[in-house]
């Protein structure tokens, strides 16, 4: 997170995000960091004073959308959607952030295993406890199974958002292997 900042600083700072976010999804983690400065309307400068490195601007990009996820969860826990419902609506999103945003699923994979970066380490725990309140409401309304546990979700989610990019990558392939997986783990 940003320490506070003038109002000029926020804006370049948010800017530097969110063309970074298309950058990545554009061109993958190694995108041009010049190139996200000059379509940010900032210089080099700015964006280093940010985002010191490229891992550091990966990273702030994927906890943004890691925010983005888990209040999404939220949403749902309080909806009055059925809780099997809202759990298999949420892997979906969390699939298709995995596929849009290049490189997601190996910093999501890293965080599952060793939690090396401050930064991975909120961004695995927010997930997990997104995906814990969602597959707990499930498996209380007895649409998944008992058993299941929320890391071994994230994990087949990961599988999922993988076998579609094998695939055409397309959403529909995504809600396709979803079903498959959850067949596998329904009550």
């Amino acid at each position: 997170m940003p320490k506070p900042m003038r109002a000029d600083a926020r804006r370049n700072y948010d800017r530097l995000l969110e063309v970074a976010s298309v950058a990545f999804a554009e061109r993958g983690a190694d995108a041009s960091l010049d190139d996200i400065a000059k379509r940010a309307g900032v210089g080099s400068g700015t964006l280093y004073r940010h985002f010191p490195t490229r891992r550091d601007l990966l990273e702030a990009v994927y906890l943004e959308s890691i925010d983005e996820l888990t209040d999404r969860a939220v949403k749902f826990t309080v909806s009055e959607q059925p809780a099997g419902e809202a759990l298999v609506e949420w892997l979906q999103l969390l699939a298709e952030q995995m596929i849009r945003l290049s490189g997601l699923k190996a910093l999501l994979g890293e965080a599952m295993t060793d939690g090396s970066s401050p930064v991975i380490s909120v961004c695995s725990g927010r997930l997990k406890s997104a995906a814990s309140d969602l597959l707990a409401d499930a498996q209380k309304a007895g649409a998944v199974r008992a058993d299941l546990e929320p890391t071994e979700l994230l994990r087949l989610t990961h599988a999922v958002a993988t076998a579609t990019e094998l695939g055409a990558g397309a959403p529909q392939e995504i809600g396709r292997y979803l079903t498959l997986m959850l067949e596998g783990i329904n009550g």
